[in-house]
């Protein structure tokens, strides 16, 4: 059964978010501003309270913060009331020259970021920020005590990690203390879900939320199949009469009140279909038959 309102930390957000990247890669890239602007504009009038970005969300390495300006762009020309709304971003991937692809979890870089996010963002302070990826050329513990001092001094509210092993989970809510850490955004969905499910059982079990990305398999082509790779969502999904994919993250709602899957959209229609999820309780029965064809 699903509610309308999901906890990260200090925020109230809705069930589902969108995740804004797609609006800067794709057949969307550099380009088509409007539909980016009017894809955000109707996640938050289907009643999505929660948008994800990153740093490196770009078409190009010398165009980091791309999505993130993209984001506070249609949030400032969307009719609601912004304060509503809160804004995950994310850093410690590199991008440079030649579109090298790194990692810098050090403090000078994580701040600079941080400061580079907050004026993209156009806000005094983050109110998720991620660590992106897990940089092994530092403890993973004195990042997080990194993270914690910028949350002391009031650059972001809430501390996030993506891309975490169970491991790392541990070790962050260890020297952030419990609920200091709020959210875990790992690859979640029906074809990925091995070492994922684990996490999100960790994640149950301490109070933090987590958060699906590609909580449908991708946009090279895993989100459109979803419903041939896997015919239980597709069957119950005509029977229900709604689409696979506002089937599956129906199905990923239901798992524990701790999920909130973040699918990726740069067009409208595909993000108000997925707002849909929201309300769309299953019956046990239903979930049952989908987590034994999956898991």
């Amino acid at each position: 059964m699903t509610t309308l309102q999901r906890r990260i930390g200090q925020f109230s957000v809705s069930p589902i978010g969108l995740g804004a990247m797609p609006i800067s890669f794709g057949d969307n890239e550099r380009g088509d501003r409007a539909r980016g602007t009017a894809t955000v504009h109707a996640a938050l009038d289907a009643g999505i309270t929660l948008i994800d970005t990153a740093d490196i969300y770009a078409p190009t390495w010398d165009s980091m913060g791309h999505n993130e300006i993209y984001v506070s762009e249609a949030l400032a020309s969307w009719s609601g009331d912004r304060s509503t709304i809160t804004v995950a971003t994310k850093g410690g991937i590199t991008r440079s020259a030649g579109e090298t692809w790194g990692r810098n979890s050090s403090r000078d870089y994580l701040r600079s970021r941080i400061e580079a996010s907050l004026g993209y963002l156009g806000v005094d302070r983050l109110d998720l920020y991620y660590l992106h990826r897990p940089d092994r050329t530092i403890l993973y513990a004195d990042v997080m005590e990194t993270l914690a001092s910028f949350k002391q001094e009031g650059l972001i509210a809430e501390i996030g990690i993506s891309n975490a092993n169970v491991e790392e989970i541990g070790i962050a809510i260890d020297v952030l203390g419990e609920g200091g850490l709020a959210a875990v955004q790992n690859e979640f969905s029906p074809k990925f879900h091995h070492t994922s499910k684990p996490e999100l059982d960790y994640c149950q079990e301490h109070g933090v939320a987590f958060l699906p990305w590609s909580p449908l398999g991708g946009t090279a082509g895993g989100a459109k199949g979803v419903g041939k790779r896997f015919p239980v969502l597709a069957e119950i999904a005509e029977a229900r009469g709604v689409s696979p994919q506002q089937l599956t993250l129906a199905w990923e709602l239901a798992l524990a009140g701790n999920v909130i899957p973040i699918p990726g959209a740069s067009r409208p229609e595909t993000i108000t279909d997925s707002a849909k999820a929201m309300t769309l309780e299953l019956t046990a029965d239903e979930v049952s038959r989908i987590s034994a064809a999956i898991f």
